[in-house]
This record gives structure tokens, sequence and C-alpha cells, in this order.
């Protein structure tokens, strides 16, 4: 029998209609046919779910996405605090310890939150067919869950599961869980080739059913899953899996279906927090009326959020990596290192200043509100680069790096890097443009690389706990799977 959860929360909707999802995961499922009798009952549950994306989860630095980019990123070497608070060893995963402890809260989190995206995914998608309303408002409805579903796996196997190779084919090492009916529980672990297996399918299924769908029925089109945004996950997913030519016909797509441009320089330090920005392709958009001072994603990353954590604990870039930026980037100007009141003037006297603290992201609205970059345009040329390059295709690749860089630095000259160098440049870029944007964890575990910090001139050891090194396949690279999941499916198991 089908087993109906608690429901989880109800939010305000524009106009004033309300939006309810439910928590499913791999050992629960969601069933309430009344909920999706309708076209328009069903929207409410996909924009529930988009909306839980940028809601926090427990503590004040679990906002929805926006918190697991952050808790990734200080995983790394790029981003970084010149103390131990929030994301580090007492409160987060930056020292590599917690992360590994399969009852702690930041273990849950993520697991939590894209299983509950995957269950009223599911949930659409076994009842959408049935639902009363126009066939191209149903396409659309059934795309953007098969999107979802996809996205939220392809989160699931890379923090859970060990990296995808390409040279082992197939890959058979355990990857998560894998319901895909609202009413499938209790699941053992698929293999990570069965997961991203499924994740392909459902991209090239929501592809094909946008072709023939409605337009978004949202306030801001970006901030769901459209066409656009589905190849560019494509993209992603094949450079993970190092596809590298299917990754450049998919970024390739993304470009030639338009409406979206690189940004200018001035747009560049606008403060990240507008969805309207033409660059982004996909990203949170946060109404004045529904933000969370505390948690939320600029509550945690941004100069000028008034919350004790941006007040106290700035934000810093790694040293070497910004000595690696030109002077005439744009880039460059996203931190300081040396801050002063002149050139680095924050709201009042109680924000403190830290050599190299980011100035990237800026609060659209008091207190602390602002939209969350998930995909932009930039990552699209920066996929096309890499991929050429580790084809051997450098007139091409420098051809991709050379339409961002000259963009952020209109002194850039097209590169003359060969073979590693060349590589190391893209990828240099690939930090830069997106610090604090959640990548860099998952680019080190793709391409089998340790973690340095050691390299780091600024990096206060104490901020993680001692930890500056980690080795390429270490199991830590895998997040334990939550004691609550072990204990609730007898058919799961941990990681070693």
């Amino acid at each position: 029998m089908k087993k109906l959860l608690f429901l989880l929360i109800t939010i305000a909707a524009l106009a004033s209609c309300k939006k309810e999802y439910f928590d499913a995961g791999p050992t629960g499922s969601v069933d309430d046919a009344s909920i999706y009798a309708t076209t328009t009952n069903a929207s409410n549950v996909i924009n529930g779910v988009y909306r839980y994306l940028y809601t926090r989860f427990d503590n004040q630095n679990t906002p929805g996405q926006g918190g697991v980019m952050l808790m990734l990123d200080f995983m790394c070497e790029d981003v970084h605090q010149a103390l131990a608070s929030w994301y580090t060893p007492g409160n987060g995963t930056g020292g590599w310890v917690n992360h590994r402890n399969d009852s702690y809260a930041y273990v849950a989190y993520p697991f939590r939150m894209y299983y509950r995206c995957i269950g009223n995914s599911n949930a659409l998608i076994d009842n959408i067919d049935n639902a009363v309303g126009v066939q191209a408002d149903k396409n659309r409805l059934k795309a953007e869950a098969l999107a979802m579903r996809a996205w939220s796996y392809f989160n699931l196997v890379q923090i859970y599961a060990k990296r995808y190779d390409s040279t082992a084919i197939p890959n058979t090492q355990l990857g998560v869980s894998m319901p895909l009916k609202a009413t499938d529980q209790k699941l053992p672990r698929s293999t990570v080739e069965e997961v991203y297996a499924q994740i392909n399918k459902d991209l090239n299924d929501a592809v094909a059913l946008f072709a023939t769908a409605s337009a978004p029925s949202a306030a801001n089109p970006k901030s769901h899953l459209r066409l656009i945004s589905t190849h560019a996950l494509i993209a992603r997913v094949a450079l993970t899996q190092q596809y590298y030519n299917k990754a450049i016909l998919a970024a390739q797509q993304v470009i030639a279906l338009g409406g979206t441009s690189l940004m200018t320089n001035a747009e560049y330090q606008s403060g990240f927090n507008n969805i309207n920005n033409p660059e982004w392709i996909w990203g949170a958009f946060v109404q004045d009326d529904q933000g969370d001072t505390f948690g939320s994603y600029l509550a945690q990353i941004s100069m000028d959020g008034n919350t004790s954590y941006i007040r106290g604990v700035p934000k810093r870039i790694n040293q070497a990596l910004f000595d690696w930026i030109p002077a005439t980037d744009v880039r460059k100007t996203m931190w300081e290192p040396a801050p002063t009141a002149v050139n680095f003037p924050l709201p009042t006297t109680a924000f403190a200043r830290t050599p190299y603290m980011s100035r990237k992201f800026k609060i659209k609205t008091l207190p602390t509100i602002g939209d969350v970059p998930y995909i932009r345009l930039a990552e699209m040329y920066l996929i096309i680069a890499e991929a050429n390059a580790r084809l051997g295709r450098e007139v091409p690749a420098r051809a991709a790096l050379f339409t961002l860089a000259v963009n952020r630095n209109p002194s850039y000259v097209l590169s003359t890097n060969t073979g590693t160098a060349l590589i190391t440049e893209i990828l240099n870029s690939r930090r830069v443009e997106f610090w604090a944007e959640g990548l860099r964890w998952y680019d080190l575990k793709r391409l089998n690389l340790p973690l340095d910090r050691t390299v780091v001139p600024n990096y206060v050891s104490a901020s993680a706990g001692g930890v500056l090194q980690i080795p390429a396949g270490d199991n830590l690279w895998q997040f334990a799977i939550p004691l609550s999941e072990l204990q609730a499916n007898p058919n799961s198991v941990p990681n070693p």
C-alpha cells in the first residue's frame, strides 16, 4: 500500500496560492492523487520543490542548495576564512571529518534535500499524464520533474559515491538508492553506472518533452528548469563522465539556443544576486517576502549581509589564485588583498576586514535577500574549452577560452599555452569564475585530483582543524550514508 508521508511545508505563492510538497526519500513515498488532479495543482508541487531549494534545512548554514554549494567549496582550498566558524570543523565539513560521521547533521542535509526533490518529482511523473489540463502544460511539468530528478541524482552520486571513471566501464562501485516511482521504497544502492545511465535518460527525455511544452508558469522563468538549463546539465554530466565530445555538443547547444549573454564588467561587479542577470541560466528567484535573515545563501557569503557571521568572519580567496588573475581582469576586483575603509567600505564599523576578503556577493534587499546562481553561461565556454583541450583540440579550446576571458579582461590575448599548461589555465579560470558557486569540490573529484591547502599562502590551518591535504581517490571523497537511512532501509549499506 502506498504510504502518505507528512506534509513538509506550506508556502505562500504569488497570487496567494499555496504550494505543498512532501518529505519523500529512498525509504518513503508520496501519494495523494488529488494533488495531481489538475496541471494547476501539479504546478504548485513543482513550484514548492524550487522553493525548497532555497529554504533553510536546519541550521543557519544550511540554506538549501546554496548551502550545499558553500559546504563543498569550504572543503576545498579557494574559499576559506581566518578562523573556525560555520562550514568548518565545528559546524560543517571543512575539516574533512564530520562528513564521515553517519549521524552528523551535515551528512543528512544534502541527502534528504535531494531525495525530497526526487520523491516529489517521482510523484509528479507518475500522475501528471492523468491530470486535467493542456497537454503542453503536462509536457512541461513532466520535463521539469525529469530534469529535477536527474539533477538531484547527479548531486547525490557525486557526493555519496566514488567518482565516475570512463576508463573503467561499467562503473560497478556502489552509487545511491534510486527510486523511480513514488511507491519505490527500501531499495538497494544502484551502481554508479546505473545511476548515470538514469540521469542521462531523464535529461534526454526532458529535452524531448520540452520541445512540445508550454512556457514556465513562474514569476521568473529562469527559476525553473527549462530546455536551455537541461542542455547545460547534459554538458555538466558529460564533462563529469569524461565524455568530452558530448559535453562540447551540449554546451554549444546551450549557446546556440540564445537568450543569454556574458555579463558586462559592470554587471560582473553588481553583486551576483539577481536572476535577471543576462548570464544566468538557472537560479533561485528569492522574493523579498521569502527571505531568511540568517539562513539564506547571502547570509553566509555576502560582504554586506547584516548577520554576525558576515560581520565577523569575512570570506577569503586563495592568495595564490588571486595572484594568478591579471590586473586588468574584472574578476580581480572581486577580492581585496589589503582592505581599508577607503577601498572596501562596509555598512557599519561592526564589519571586520581581513586580507583577500571577498566583495563578489552582495545582498539585493535588506536584510540578506538575493537570488542564488545555479548555472551560468560562462560555464559552457569553459566546458567547451576544457573538453577540447583534453581531446587534444587546442585551437578550439583556446578560442572558447578567449571568448570568456576577453569579456572579463579586455586586455586578454589569445592563449599560446599548450598541453598541461593550457588545461591549467582553463581550470584556473574556472576556479576564479565560480568561486563560492559550488563547483571546485566536484572538479577535484571528477579529475581524481588531491586537495592541497599547503600551497595556499594565506590558508589558516586552524580554520579547518589542521587538515591541509587529502589524497586523490581516498575514501574521504565519499560522504557517509546517513545513519537514519541505514536504519530505515535494510537493503542499503554504508560507505567504506
